[in-house]
C-alpha cells in the first residue's frame, strides 16, 4: 500500500509519487485496477482552481486532511471525479486522478465500459476512469491507504522525473497557465488537452462586431 506520510506532502510532489502508483477499486463485477498515468494538482487557499480555494464546506471537508483519503465530486451534471487527498492535516490539497491504463482483467474492463474502442480508452480522462472503477458519491472519504477498503492505492517504483512531462491543467478558467498537470510521456492513456471556454453569463450581452469581426 502507498503509505499516508508519502502523501502528506506539497500538492505538486504527491503529483509525481501518484505516477505508476496502482488504484484497484471493488466494483460489482469484480476488482479493476489501473495504474495511474496522468494527474493534476490542486493547492487550498492560493489556488483559485481549487474546491477549497474559498474555504471548508461539507462538500470539500475531507480535502483537509488527513492525507490518503478519497474525495470525489459531480461534475456537469453527469459525471463522478476522484482524487486523492494530500498536503498536511489541516492543510487543504488533492491530487485529481485524470487518467490511468488498465492492469486488471482487460475483459471485464471493457464490459465495464463497452463504449471504448481501444485498452487505451478505458480510462482515459478523470469521468472515464471513475466509471470504470465504480467510484461515485458513496466513495466519497474511503481511506485508500487501508487494505480493507474497497478502493485502494498501490505503491509502484517511483517514476522518474525526466519521463514526467508537465504542462496546464485541463478545462480550468482561472489560475489556467499553472503548469500542474502532470502525465507519463509516450502512454496511450493520456488525455488530450483543452483549453477552459469562457461562456458569457446568461444575462450578459455579447458584444455587436461588423462584418469584418470590430465591435
Amino acid at each position: 500500500m502507498l503509505r499516508r506520510d508519502e502523501l502528506a506532502v506539497d500538492v505538486v510532489d504527491a503529483s509525481y509519487r501518484l505516477l505508476g502508483c496502482t488504484l484497484e477499486a471493488d466494483t460489482a463485477d469484480g476488482p479493476v485496477a489501473v495504474r495511474l498515468v496522468e494527474v493534476e494538482a490542486y493547492r487550498g487557499a492560493d489556488d483559485p482552481a481549487s474546491h477549497s480555494y474559498r474555504g471548508r464546506t461539507p462538500r470539500n471537508a475531507v480535502m483537509w486532511g488527513p492525507a490518503g483519503y478519497l474525495y470525489t465530486y459531480f461534475v456537469y451534471g453527469m459525471h463522478y471525479c476522484a482524487n486523492v487527498v494530500c498536503m498536511t492535516d489541516g492543510v487543504a490539497g488533492a491530487v485529481l486522478l485524470r487518467a490511468g491504463e488498465v492492469v486488471s482483467d482487460l475483459q471485464l474492463a471493457h464490459a465495464r465500459r463497452p463504449t471504448a474502442r481501444r485498452d487505451a480508452d478505458l480510462a482515459k480522462g478523470p469521468a472515464r476512469m471513475a466509471a470504470l472503477l465504480g467510484i461515485g458519491r458513496e466513495q466519497y472519504g474511503l481511506d485508500l491507504t487501508d487494505p480493507g477498503s474497497p478502493v485502494r492505492l498501490y505503491a509502484g517504483e517511483p517514476v522518474p522525473r525526466a519521463s514526467v512531462c508537465r504542462g496546464p491543467r485541463v478545462g480550468v478558467a482561472t489560475a489556467k497557465t499553472l503548469p500542474w498537470r502532470f502525465w507519463l510521456d509516450g502512454s496511450p492513456a493520456v488525455s488530450p488537452y483543452r483549453e477552459a471556454v469562457v461562456r458569457p453569463r446568461r444575462n450578459q450581452v455579447a458584444p455587436v462586431r461588423d462584418d469584418r469581426g470590430r465591435e
